[in-house]
């Protein structure tokens, strides 16, 4: 699966939380954000609302590129969702929703779903699917809520909560790829580039986040 032209990653997303964790994999991707109204799609499945997100988000980047002979292009579009009681939760609307979501998660549990959408746009191939981990919510206090919700964090993402943040001491455990609960399965990035017939190690940068010097194997 070597790659005899260099490969681009491009992120169709402003998350820096995503742009974090590939970082930390040795990818340095640019960033474009997609500008796609997430309200226009509508559906009572989540995995299939978050994958259509992630398409439409990797295809409206990929409109916007050329393909050059000398570089090869892909386009990851990426939308995660929260599956709670039957409900499917984005980001909370305002505070008092995300309020009113911590009273109902609490104690509980629920499964947060990530679409991932890889475009090759040099070859005009698609590869996508979705990841799902279960997350389950520690049994927090009104006052937890009230000091979390004003910090604002829970505003900017998918279920009102992260991983990766202040949100962390508030989950008591999870089934599936922690990844998947920041925005990004890397397990699952892997997979769609073997389908497109690419290896991970392709898009590995010379330097690791580390300092030390990394052989491209790709």
């Amino acid at each position: 699966m070597s790659n005899p032209v260099p490969l681009r990653l491009v992120l169709a997303s402003q998350s820096p939380a995503r742009r974090k964790l590939l970082h930390a994999a040795g990818i340095e991707p640019d960033v474009l954000v997609s500008g796609v109204d997430e309200s226009q799609v509508v559906s009572d499945r989540a995995e299939e609302l978050c994958l259509e997100l992630a398409r439409l988000k990797a295809q409206a980047v990929a409109g916007r590129l050329r393909a050059t002979p000398d570089e090869r292009t892909l386009v990851l579009g990426c939308d995660s969702v929260l599956g709670f009681d039957g409900e499917i939760f984005g980001k909370p609307t305002d505070a008092a929703d995300a309020t009113r979501r911590w009273e109902r998660m609490r104690g509980r549990s629920g499964v947060l779903h990530t679409g991932h959408c890889l475009i090759d746009v040099t070859h005009e191939a698609r590869a996508e699917a979705v990841a799902s981990t279960t997350v389950h919510f520690a049994d927090v206090s009104d006052e937890e809520i009230a000091a979390y919700v004003a910090t604002g964090e829970p505003l900017a993402v998918a279920g009102a909560f992260t991983i990766d943040g202040l949100g962390g001491a508030f989950l008591t455990g999870i089934e599936g790829d922690p990844g998947t609960v920041v925005g990004l399965s890397l397990p699952l990035l892997r997979s769609l580039l073997t389908e497109l017939e690419l290896s991970v190690t392709d898009l590995w940068t010379k330097v690791a986040p580390g300092g030390q010097e990394v052989e491209h194997l790709g």
